[in-house]
């Protein structure tokens, strides 16, 4: 038989083996996958019973048995696309989508059968929350009962209730329908029925039959979806589905080209150049306005107000974070690129306006080397005076550049401390030190404990031993500097949070600037992550995330209305707008949150030179590649956590590192999907 169906795969994320690897059953109990080279993947095992032999079933469900025939292990528990006739899909499990109906590999869908008893598909890698969902039975479960999917024998699909085997919905044949395929509930055992979530996202129904020739016939008796068009994510970011022949097809949005042509519903990036603002409106000349029809996407508008078609085109046109727009029912929604589950829709959509760019993104011309050879002795000298004098030059500009630059600050300076603009703010109680105090304090600033791109700061001592604080030096003040010193006194100065260190005080003693802090005997937080030689377990790490998380949250909301304009922060933790003139918000916070968060998770820098491969040398990159692939546990390899928790904490991260601040979540939004997953995991142990 050529055309076979394949319904179960152990280690489907695994590189394909050989002809020559086979299946081993060792005297333990333990089904392996000895690879040509020699390799062993484990397929199957128990690890409480004595595992005597293994058996597949007429069914399909691949069977270990204990010495008394009592089996231990099923493939049925452990489904990955489809389950089988007399197979469930129990609460808490899913099928996870094929890569392509030739390639077995973890694809980009998944079904789940959720806790509240609905079973939802939904792309691979979104929220799992309600905007994201695209096929359902609206099934919900009360007082505390569980569903599960079932496929019977003969055919019929079902969700039935846990408690009392009922059916709760009848999902085929569907019961209100008179057209409806008949199915055999007299199996001869010649049919065999599957549910299948299909690469395309669909969840499907089929039969598969053998006739009195054995000629194998497959059949399709349901589809939860008509169109592929309807499966949201089933186009990447930034291309819309079409129909053709009843077929999905991906194309780009005007201004854009497919990330790989050979695999289209990868989604497309930008082909053009951005120009920037100007004077707060963007630069129209540098752009036109593509208008499309009948279209609909899954983004949330940043910006909605009624106007006419027109002003909505120019709205979108002036605004400098509009990528398009949506003309809804005489509202003109606007939103920011990329954008995600696009279609076109002859019978729901609507005109959409989207901002391509003049200046297209020109790739690099190759380099030609033409080497010229010189024999002449006098044109060698002629170069080298040359170019003896051109450093002698570039250093003496260089040298009085520097000299009047620090001229210009020292004037500057002066000029602050003579206009006396920097009082105290009357709001913030705090010790003010000397000089000469902190400097006995820290012993001449002796023991430096870290250093930041404001200054160091050092280990010190107050009353006589007894108080120890630690002192931050700030450096490279002059007016600008100055004013972001006391504010920072404002905000710091009235915060006490649990989970925030304390100012204690200050010194501001001609050009001296100090700030002093308790002193945290535990250590940094980069102590315990990167300097421990243990690394903290997995609860401390939750607990650790949650307090940071409510520390930034604290501080948003006592200034959340502040603005910055010079760029702060580390190297490695600041936000991409800091390097970009615009305006910066609290969400360059929430990106700084997100790498030390992901920093939490795996107990590494964000930028590690010495990382054992060059995909792994930047932190996030290396996380979003793992979380794409669907492979989060390669960044805890070795340590025992709860996978569920993982994937969350590896998915707030991300999310919270957009390149568009507007994308990323609030803090408060962060503390609240943390704090879910603190509340999930607490349930399901309860259950267990």
């Amino acid at each position: 038989m050529n055309n076979k169906t394949v319904v179960w795969t152990a280690n489907r994320d695994n590189p394909p083996v050989t002809s020559k690897a086979k299946l081993e059953f060792t005297k333990d109990g333990k089904l392996l996958l000895i690879t040509e080279e020699g390799q062993k993947h484990l397929i199957a095992s128990s690890a409480t019973n004595s595992v005597s032999h293994a058996a597949m079933l007429d069914s399909g469900n691949f069977v270990l048995y204990d010495k008394d025939s009592n089996y231990i292990w099923q493939s049925f528990d452990y489904p990955t696309d489809t389950i089988l006739g007399d197979q469930a899909l129990f609460t808490g499990g899913q099928l996870l989508s094929s890569s392509s109906e030739s390639d077995q590999l973890t694809g980009r869908f998944h079904l789940v059968m959720q806790f509240d008893g609905n079973l939802v598909s939904y792309p691979a890698n979104s929220e799992e929350a309600e905007p994201d969902a695209y096929w359902s039975t609206n099934t919900y479960y009360r007082n505390g009962v569980n569903f599960h999917l079932y496929l019977n024998s003969s055919g019929s699909l079902i969700i039935v209730n846990e408690s009392n085997s009922e059916t709760v919905r009848t999902i085929y044949p569907d019961p209100d329908s008179s057209s409806t395929s008949s199915i055999n509930l007299d199996n001869n055992n010649n049919t065999i029925y599957s549910a299948t979530l299909d690469a395309d996202g669909i969840f499907r129904l089929y039969s598969h039959t053998y006739d009195e020739r054995r000629n194998y016939r497959v059949s399709r008796l349901w589809s939860a979806l008509n169109s592929p068009c309807d499966v949201k994510g089933f186009c990447g970011f930034n291309s819309f589905c079409t129909l053709y022949d009843d077929q999905g097809n991906c194309d780009c949005l005007p201004g854009h080209d497919f990330v790989d042509p050979n695999r289209r519903t990868l989604g497309c990036e930008r082909h053009f150049s951005e120009v920037g603002c100007r004077g707060g409106k963007e630069n129209a000349v540098s752009y036109n306005m593509s208008t499309m029809d009948n279209m609909v996407w899954g983004n949330t508008p940043y910006f909605s107000a009624k106007m006419t078609m027109e002003e909505c085109s120019s709205s979108c046109l002036e605004d400098c974070n509009c990528g398009a727009a949506l003309f809804k029912n005489n509202l003109c929604q606007k939103q920011q690129f990329p954008l995600k589950y696009v279609s076109r829709d002859i019978n729901a959509g609507y005109p959409a306006f989207l901002k391509v760019g003049l200046n297209p993104i020109k790739p690099l011309p190759p380099v030609v080397s033409n080497t010229v050879i010189i024999t002449s002795k006098i044109a060698k000298l002629q170069i080298v005076l040359l170019t003896l004098g051109f450093t002698i030059l570039s250093c003496l500009s260089l040298a009085t550049f520097g000299r009047f630059i620090l001229k210009i600050r020292v004037l500057t300076y002066k000029r602050v401390l003579r206009n006396g603009i920097l009082g105290l703010p009357e709001e913030v109680t705090l010790r003010l030190f000397t000089y000469a105090e902190l400097k006995r304090a820290t012993n001449g600033f002796k023991e430096e404990l870290g250093k930041g791109s404001f200054g160091a700061v050092y280990k010190g001592a107050l009353n006589k031993g007894k108080k120890l604080v630690a002192v931050k030096r700030l450096e490279k003040l002059v007016e600008e500097g100055e004013r972001e010193f006391h504010a920072e006194m404002r905000a710091i100065g009235r915060t006490h949070h649990r989970n925030l260190v304390r100012l204690l005080g200050f010194c501001a003693e001609e050009s001296k600037r100090l700030l002093v802090y308790e002193y945290m005997s535990n250590g940094s937080l980069a102590d315990l992550l990167f300097g421990a030689m243990w690394r903290p377990d997995w609860n401390e790490r939750l607990r650790i995330a949650m307090d940071v998380s409510r520390g930034v949250l604290y501080l948003h909301e006592e200034y959340q209305t502040r603005t910055f304009t010079g760029v702060r922060g580390t190297r490695g933790y600041v936000a991409p707008e800091w390097h970009k003139n615009i305006p910066i918000s609290v969400k360059a916070d929430v990106y700084s949150y997100g790498i030390v968060l992901l920093e939490i998770v795996c107990c590494r820098k964000n930028i590690d030179v010495n990382a054992s491969t060059a995909e792994e040398i930047v932190l996030s990159s290396w996380a979003y590649k793992c979380f794409a692939a669907r492979d989060v546990y390669k960044l805890v390899i070795g340590e025992e956590v709860d996978m569920m928790s993982l994937e969350k904490m590896v998915k707030v991260g991300l999310w919270c590192i957009q390149e568009e601040p507007a994308l990323r979540p609030s803090m408060k939004s962060v503390v609240l999907m943390l704090e879910g997953d603190k509340y999930f995991r607490l349930s399901r142990n309860l259950e267990e």
